[in-house]
């Protein structure tokens, strides 16, 4: 930069002809040779220092000591807010005379012809810098630093999470370089590191003073779904959610909110781990403490469902003083349920008491009891022999429960669903939900079960049934079903027969088949067991066989008839000679009859 102080004006020069225009072509290049000499030498494309003379919202000017002063956009200077008049700063030497003879200087060029250098010195000596937040990015802030654009992660601006990024852009702060990526030359700087070692020393001095049960005031510093931090001074501790109040929580931020200062008791704490455990329910007496002494088993409650599971309904009775109600509770039914059924979140109910353990804090509550149970009187409501209608529940390979009321369920054994059909299994009787009327056969009081009957409803059929399927009587059936053991058969008037697989044998020696309509003979008829036996092989079977007995007879009579014809004087012998045999035999009787 040119010294001023040190120019001496020339002896011999003729101001009077200057003044006067008569200077000669030889003093005017004098003239500008010695003005030369009193400017400062640069070249283009060169670093070099200048000092800023001015200072306005759009630019700011700067004196190199060159003829002219260059005029540098004041956005090159956003990283430094504190820049004032006087200051010296490097500029790059753009071109010292433009088309307008202005002399063009960079800021922002002269920092980055030096900044790469810049930043690995920083990092290699740990020196904190200062940026400029020139804008947001997906995850944090880019920051310039000596002219070059380094990444601030989100995480690194503040040792508190940050909800706002947008308030920092345009700030310049203190930065430390964390990282550097030498071939892709990206920079990595944080804010976070600047205070984390004094924050640290405030957190061990913390920690060292803190007791369990020392209640400190705090400050809300983030919330989450398992519970809230809270900032103690320097050092965070955690409320867990189950610790925010002695109900039952949700959410935390129903409870607190963030920048919150509240009143927190220190549970326990670990110095290695710098994890401090912090209370808020235990501020306030247990609510259990506080319950009404007066309770006792059969009073009725009112209270809020506030949790659901399959087996039961938490209800808070008082804000935390909670109860069950056991799904088995909720009705007279014995049918098993979800208690989803029955409850659900948020709904107020009514409950009496059943149990109540003031030392184990536990209570358990019932709602079927604010209803009469309707076994109470069930002989007089459903007398042995009455009939009902009812509701398929369910069934089982044995039989159907049906449910009378709400409460009082009565079974129906298979064998009770019809006189005359073989049922394997109810389904192909009936269907769960469908109305079936019922006879009460048995009460079991103690056991709360009632019997059923649902073929009682009718006659027995099997008396009149005797005389129609006698034995040896023929009918026609159809096949319905076939098996290895034999088939069933339908008959008329919803009688089902049986017929073993021999018996089954069709006439051109082909078996039956299901669906085929044939002859059957009744071959057993038991009405005890409810059995028909059936044969279609007999139908054709007996007719030959009393063909071939009435053949067979008429032979022998054949065989037994004389070879030759007897004259009439023989057989009035042979007559007489039977007369006479005769007459002996009735004597020889009499003799021995009379002794």
């Amino acid at each position: 930069m040119a010294d001023f102080k040190n120019v001496a004006p020339l002896a011999d020069f003729d101001w009077n002809a200057f003044e006067n225009g008569s200077t000669t072509a030889q003093s005017v290049e004098e003239l500008t040779a010695a003005y030369d000499q009193t400017l400062g030498r640069v070249n283009d494309h060169e670093v070099v220092e200048g000092k800023v003379i001015s200072i306005n919202k759009r630019e700011v000017v700067v004196n190199i000591g060159y003829k002219s002063d260059g005029i540098i956009p004041v956005s090159e200077f956003r990283y430094n807010p504190e820049l004032a008049v006087g200051d010296t700063v490097e500029v790059y030497v753009e071109n010292q005379e433009d088309k307008k003879g202005q002399l063009v200087l960079s800021h922002k060029k002269a920092r980055a012809s030096k900044s790469w250098d810049r930043v690995n010195a920083a990092l290699e000596a740990k020196e904190i810098v200062k940026g400029y937040i020139k804008c947001r990015t997906k995850g944090g802030m880019i920051v310039d630093v000596f002219g070059i654009e380094a990444f601030l992660p989100g995480s690194q601006i503040d040792v508190k999470p940050i909800r706002d990024y947008d308030v920092f852009v345009g700030k310049t702060m203190e930065f430390q370089i964390v990282k550097i990526n030498q071939e892709y030359r990206n920079v990595v700087v944080s804010h976070k590191a600047l205070i984390e070692a004094e924050l640290e020393q405030q957190r061990m001095e913390i920690i060292s003073k803190l007791q369990k049960g020392q209640v400190l005031e705090g400050t809300v510093k983030n919330i989450t779904s398992y519970g809230v931090f809270i900032d103690l001074g320097g050092v965070d501790g955690l409320i867990h959610i189950t610790d925010l109040s002695w109900g039952r929580v949700t959410r935390p931020d129903e409870i607190v909110e963030l920048d919150q200062k509240i009143n927190v008791v220190i549970l326990d704490f670990d110095e290695e781990k710098k994890r401090i455990a912090l209370g808020l329910k235990q501020l306030t007496p247990h609510p259990w403490d506080a319950l009404d002494p007066e309770l006792k088993v059969g009073d009725k409650v009112q209270g809020k469902v506030v949790v659901m599971a399959d087996y039961g309904a938490f209800v808070e009775v008082a804000p935390g003083v909670e109860g069950l109600i056991h799904v088995s509770e909720m009705s007279w039914s014995q049918h098993l349920r979800s208690a989803q059924d029955f409850l659900k979140v948020g709904e107020e109910v009514e409950a009496v008491i059943l149990t109540l353990d003031r030392t184990e804090r536990k209570m358990s509550l019932g709602v079927k009891q604010l209803k009469d149970d309707p076994w109470a009187n069930i002989e007089g409501k459903y007398p042995v022999g009455s009939k009902h209608n009812a509701k398929v529940r369910n069934f089982t390979n044995f039989g159907v429960f049906v449910e009378m009321e709400e409460g009082v369920d009565g079974l129906i054994h298979i064998s009770d669903l019809s006189w005359t059909k073989k049922v394997k299994h109810p389904s192909e009787f009936t269907q769960i939900g469908a109305p079936m009327e019922v006879v009460v056969l048995d009460i079991d009081v103690e056991n709360r079960r009632l019997s059923l009957g649902h073929k009682q409803l009718e006659e027995n059929p099997w008396e009149a049934l005797a005389d129609t399927f006698a034995e040896g009587t023929t009918h026609e059936g159809t096949i319905t079903e076939k098996m290895e053991k034999g088939a069933v058969v339908q008959l008329e008037q919803g009688v089902e027969g049986f017929a073993t697989p021999k018996h089954l044998q069709k006439e051109d020696g082909s078996m039956a088949e299901k669906g085929e309509t044939l002859s059957f003979k009744v071959i057993e008829f038991n009405k005890d067991s409810h059995r028909i036996i059936l044969s279609h092989s007999r139908t054709f079977e007996d007719p030959a066989r009393a063909e071939e007995r009435a053949a067979r007879k008429a032979a022998r009579k054949a065989s037994a008839a004389p070879k030759r014809e007897e004259t009439p004087a023989a057989q009035n012998v042979a007559a007489a000679t039977s007369l006479g045999d005769i007459d002996a035999l009735a004597a020889l009787k009499a003799q021995m009859e009379g002794k």
